[in-house]
This record gives structure tokens, C-alpha cells and sequence, in this order.
């Protein structure tokens, strides 16, 4: 039987702690993840200290949990998320992984959030292959990537404004649809009629793969202040998220398929939490003539997976070292080549 490495990975940059265990042999073994919903639901959004305190809380439990489920005593390496995302909350799982690489002599690697998402399409049966064009597309993040080779990206497109993820919250803000927002928009699209209202897409004729969401976002907020006065609002709640979900799927698909015209890529990886979106799935197949290629539903949101198989990647492939971080801004486009992982010692 061929050796294996096993990495653990874990995620913490927003508001889900997810860890994972990845074979290099096997693939995926284990995963789990714990939700923060409930605790911000509250406030209508995330609340960063709240964040970071339920990760300390549930972080070393998830892990021995998932280590002794799996039967496994001690990965090979760790992997873990050292950013973009909120700053405290990153802290926890750089933090956690450094002290587990200190205690049981492992190697500590730095993974990139977006590139986590990135690579979550490898975990599944059919991978694709280098080289692609990636429509990463979340709450906080937005952008079409040229990718080569593992760590030769390039961002052709990113926002200026708001990620379509958070239009997508924010327009079901707009309709008292709740938290998170997103999903249930979504969901009360499906009963809408999407040619109701004729909403904007922005910026899909420029010649360049940028996004912009704030004028859609903008159009649909006049759009309901006139129903609400009128006291309409109630009864077309449906279309307007309809029409909305319309507008932006055919902004994402529309960019994304020219972006992969003039780079001469035959295939598309959508990920990120709004690569869950079903229309968003079914328009991209439909629409694009080469192949399309998602993660499955559970690892398009934060999840301790991408970032297991990331690092195991970057394992493979090191080459010098990198120093530990936490990074609340970092761009996708900077990560260069494939990098050695930190001594746990």
C-alpha cells in the first residue's frame, strides 16, 4: 500500500470553524464545521469579537473530535487559513495550528483564503485540470483568475464595490428576508417571475472583467421604496428577488464566459458561497461551451476541506519558506510560487 501524508486543515477567517483531514493517498478522510448563524443572526451581520471568541470556544474541541473519529493520533502537517478575513478570528486558527505544530513537531503551513476556494473543486471525484479560469464569487470577494498552475494566478477581475454575495444579502435586507440573507433570497426567487422588473447589469458590456454590484443594488432599492409606499411590496416581494438573482446571474456568467473567450480557456471553476446558487449553476452550464467545474454544495461556503487539500498541494509542491501570518488583507495575485512550510519547531 502507498504512503501517505495526512494534513490538517483548518479554517477560521470569518464566522465558520471548519477542520478537515486530507490524505494524499485517499483524499478527504474527515471534515466538520460549526456554524456561528445563531450567534449573529441578531445583529443582522457578523460581529468580528463575537467571531473570534466562539472560535476559541469550539476550535481544540472540533479538532479532537475529528482527530479521534478519524483514528488519527497526528496529522503530518497542518494547514491553516492566514488570510484575508477578519483579524482576530484568524489569529485563533493561526494561533492553534503553530502551538499543535510546536507540540507534535509538524509543519505549519500559511494558506490563502480565496485560493482555499480556489482549489475545492480538486476534493471531488472529477477534478479539473490546469489550466482553468475561476469565477470566485463570495460575501466579501468577487474576481475571475487566470489559473495556470498551482500558484501562477492571475486576477483578470475583481469588484469595485460590493461582492455579489453581499448584494445578495443586502437586496433581502431590503425585503425583511432575514440572516443570512443570501440563501433565502435565493429561495424566494424560485416562486418569482425574473422578467418583472428590469434591473441593470452592470458593467457586463465593458470591455474589461470587472464587477460592480452597488447600482443594481441601488435600482432595486428604489424598486421597493415605491412598492412599499404604494403597499405592494408584500405581493411582489418574489419578483423583486427574481428579478434581482436575474440580473446578477447574468452579470457573473456574462463576464465570466468572455474572460474565458479571450484567455482561451476551456474551462470554469466556479466557487465561493454564491457558487451554491442554482440558477447561477444551471445558467453557466447552459451558456458555456467548454466545462464547468463546482465544489459540491457543502465546501462552496467556509469549510476546513479546501483549506486541508490547499495545503497538502502546497506541501507537495514547497520549495522555501514562508513566514507565519495572519493577514486581513492579502491579494490572490501575490502568492507566486508554491512555498516550504514553517517548522513546527
Amino acid at each position: 500500500m502507498a504512503s501517505q501524508t495526512i494534513t490538517l486543515g483548518i479554517e477560521t477567517s470569518c464566522d465558520e470553524t471548519g477542520v478537515a483531514l486530507f490524505s494524499s493517498r485517499d483524499g478527504l478522510i474527515a471534515h466538520a464545521l460549526h456554524s456561528q448563524v445563531d450567534l449573529h443572526a441578531a445583529y443582522g451581520g457578523v460581529v468580528p469579537e463575537i467571531a473570534s471568541r466562539d472560535h476559541v470556544r469550539m476550535l481544540l474541541p472540533l479538532i479532537q473530535r475529528l482527530m479521534r473519529d478519524a483514528g488519527i493520533e497526528k496529522p503530518d502537517a497542518i494547514a491553516y487559513t492566514a488570510g484575508p478575513g477578519l483579524v482576530g478570528a484568524l489569529m485563533v486558527g493561526s494561533g492553534m495550528a503553530n502551538a499543535l505544530g510546536l507540540a507534535w513537531d509538524r509543519p505549519v503551513l500559511a494558506v490563502h483564503h480565496m485560493e482555499g476556494h480556489l482549489l475545492a473543486p480538486m476534493l471531488e471525484n472529477e477534478p479539473p485540470s490546469f489550466p482553468f479560469l475561476a469565477l470566485l464569487v463570495s460575501g466579501g470577494h468577487t474576481m475571475l483568475i487566470a489559473v495556470r498552475e498551482l500558484g501562477d494566478y492571475r486576477v483578470l477581475g475583481t469588484t469595485l464595490d460590493d461582492a455579489a454575495g453581499e448584494a445578495f444579502d443586502k437586496t433581502a435586507k431590503l425585503l425583511d428576508l432575514g440572516y443570512p440573507g443570501g440563501p433565502l433570497l435565493a429561495a424566494l426567487a424560485e416562486t418569482g417571475d425574473d422578467s418583472a422588473f428590469s434591473f441593470p447589469r452592470p458593467m457586463l458590456n465593458r470591455p474589461n472583467f470587472d464587477f460592480s454590484f452597488s447600482g443594481l443594488k441601488t435600482a432595486v432599492m428604489i424598486e421597493v421604496k415605491g412598492l412599499r409606499a404604494s403597499g405592494e411590496l408584500a405581493a411582489r416581494r418574489a419578483d423583486i428577488a427574481a428579478s434581482f438573482q436575474r440580473a446578477a446571474v447574468d452579470t457573473l456568467v456574462g463576464k465570466t464566459i468572455k474572460a474565458a473567450q479571450a484567455e482561451g480557456l476551456d474551462r470554469v471553476v466556479v466557487a465561493g458561497g454564491v457558487g451554491a446558487n442554482r440558477l447561477l449553476r444551471r445558467d453557466m452550464a447552459e451558456r458555456f461551451a467548454g466545462d464547468v467545474f463546482y465544489p459540491r454544495f457543502e465546501f462552496c461556503t467556509d469549510n476546513g476541506a479546501m483549506i486541508a487539500i490547499a495545503g497538502a498541494m502546497r506541501l507537495a509542491e514547497a520549495e522555501q519558506a514562508e513566514e507565519i501570518r495572519a493577514t486581513a488583507r492579502w491579494s490572490l495575485d501575490t502568492l507566486g510560487v508554491p512555498v516550504a512550510p514553517t517548522p513546527g519547531t
